[in-house]
């Protein structure tokens, strides 16, 4: 285990030393795997800040539940627990109707209004979230059953808006995931034409070998580090490239989060995109090699 070990890491030094005597090329190769590696994650990283910045998107699934007049709190209260226990339900919130007048009477719009008013106009009201996963058409059938309920005067649920948002959701989605798939392709499109021409311009170097006994998996090994190499580098390469744009975009964000009075506490690379994107960089360059070398080493034997 130890020999292998050390001829696997002299293979893996000597192809790094390799690649660092034509920096140019490598430069090149490395930088377009860079730039298709950064693509679809910087999409998703700005999908996911947009959320961030509009205050999630289960923010706009949330609904609201108008009481009648003079439902008691006690009533509100034990209401809000029994709906918060619906399986497509996710949490559920009480607002009292003293809060929600002290709330609008705070604010110089409806101060005056409010405080000629001898009583208290507003009901309790129940600001429910459901659960990501629920649909459409399942939202439509909650409020159909909480407007039966003896208590509630007016369920207010834009179920159209619902459509749309799941709608744009999926298109998102799908968009990712489509980009994702085709640059990782053309990683390993690009990886590999590079290593037929790495192996074309080696071939009198690969016919001697075999001439002195090596075997394929012998011979195989030094390109499959290339491929994990080009990989590796294209996919820091990508990493650092998300840094600078998302350092780039921190300013005009959170200025437009300011002009919509929300708070935008920034975005970077996390975790799981981090291993994502080297994940990705180094299984495309290791799969694009493999193609390659698969395809062109066996053409390969020594005249005699």
């Amino acid at each position: 285990m130890a020999g292998l070990f050390t001829h696997q890491l002299r293979d893996a030094l000597a192809t790094l030393g390799r690649l660092s005597r034509q920096p140019v090329a490598t430069f090149l190769t490395v930088g377009v795997i860079g730039i298709a590696l950064a693509l679809p994650a910087g999409l998703q990283l700005l999908v996911e800040g947009g959320r961030g910045l509009a205050g999630s998107w289960n923010d706009l699934r949330d609904f609201s539940v108008y009481l009648k007049p003079g439902t008691g709190i006690d009533k509100a209260r034990e209401l809000s627990a029994s709906i918060g226990g619906h399986e497509e339900i996710l949490d559920v919130r009480l607002i009292e109707a003293d809060s929600a007048l002290a709330e609008f009477g705070a604010d110089p719009a409806f101060g005056e209004a409010l405080r000629a008013l001898k009583e208290n106009p507003l009901p309790h009201t129940l600001v429910v979230r459901p659960r990501p996963e629920a649909t459409p058409e399942q939202l439509d059938n909650l409020q159909a059953e909480l407007g039966a309920r003896p208590e509630v005067d007016l369920v207010q649920l834009d179920t159209q808006w619902l459509m749309r948002l799941a709608a744009i959701l999926e298109v998102l989605r799908r968009g990712i995931w489509i980009a994702a798939v085709l640059l990782v392709a053309a990683v390993i499109f690009i990886v590999g034409n590079t290593i037929r021409l790495d192996i074309q311009n080696r071939r009198q170097e690969i016919e001697v070998s075999k001439l002195l006994g090596a075997t394929d998996a012998f011979v195989r090994r030094p390109f499959l580090y290339i491929g994990f190499w080009y990989g590796l580098l294209g996919g820091l390469l990508a990493l650092l490239l998300l840094g600078i744009a998302l350092l780039l975009l921190q300013g005009p964000l959170g200025r437009l989060a300011a002009l919509y009075g929300a708070d935008f506490a920034g975005f970077g690379v996390g975790l799981r995109t981090l291993l994502g994107v080297l994940g990705a960089g180094v299984a495309s360059g290791c799969a694009g090699a493999w193609l390659a070398v698969s395809r062109h080493l066996s053409a390969i034997e020594p005249r005699v």
